[in-house]
């Protein structure tokens, strides 16, 4: 009968030691209740706790990245728009993380939706698209203030994709493509003036020196004559005709036949 007694105070002494050793890894901490009061935050590694008497929680401190559904919301200027986000958050306080809110993860989703939305209702659609950055600025500073009170830090929010309707997503890109072709007469324009004004600048050195108009005239029949394919006819400059007739004059001012 003693070894009975003995297995039964060897299993009895196994039960309470499982129950009362813990351990909890690197980045957890054990809260501790002793008859339902709060006692305090321990870890990480191995420790003691009463059994029967003192009930842990674990509590995960690594950062948890969250995807906050679609928000359908419309912006300050009327337009719908539906707008995803992705939420990086972690527990800084474990104690009111268990104690001054059920499930702090279920509770920052909730929120995160909430501001979203009312974010976007005060932003127009250009803010949107264009000032992003800003936007994820003022989303993480509201979430971060009412998270707080839980022991939780929000450090990054970021808007993910936004989703526009067709009508306006076709009135986007007729204007992105009338804004183009504005650009591209505006620079055609300035081209056509440029060229004008150095076209006007060579027409005046030209006039000056009228040898170098004839000088261009052979550049540019040199430039034709590189295509061997192709017949050039040219007229010949009436100086050089003259210089031809006048040889062929005799004394007296007759001309021979």
């Amino acid at each position: 009968m003693n070894w009975i007694v003995w297995a039964l105070v060897a299993v009895a002494v196994i039960i309470v030691l499982s129950a009362a050793i813990k351990i909890v890894q690197e980045y957890e901490r054990g809260v501790i209740f002793r008859l339902g009061r709060l006692v305090g935050a321990r870890g990480p590694g191995l420790f003691f706790i009463i059994p029967f008497v003192e009930r842990m929680r674990k509590v995960d401190l690594r950062v948890v990245t969250m995807d906050v559904p679609a928000q359908e919301a419309i912006t300050r200027d009327n337009v719908t728009v539906k707008v995803n986000a992705v939420v990086y958050f972690r527990v800084m306080n474990p104690e009111d993380s268990v104690v001054k809110v059920f499930d702090h993860v279920r509770a920052t989703s909730l929120i995160s939706q909430t501001t979203l939305r009312s974010v976007l209702g005060q932003s127009q659609l250009d803010e949107l698209l264009a000032e992003r950055d800003r936007l994820n600025q003022k989303l993480q500073q509201i979430i971060d203030e009412q998270t707080e009170p839980w022991g939780v830090k929000v450090s990054v929010v970021e808007i993910k994709d936004v989703e526009l309707p067709q009508t306006m997503q076709r009135a986007m890109a007729a204007q992105a493509e009338a804004e183009r072709e504005r650009r591209a007469k505006i620079v055609h324009a300035e081209g056509e003036y440029q060229a004008a004004e150095r076209l006007a600048q060579a027409a005046a050195v030209i006039a000056t020196q009228p040898a170098a108009l004839q000088l261009r005239y052979l550049q540019t029949l040199t430039t034709i004559a590189t295509e061997r394919t192709n017949t050039v006819i040219f007229p010949l400059p009436l100086d050089i005709l003259n210089a031809f007739m006048a040889s062929r004059r005799v004394p007296g001012g007759e001309g021979t036949n």
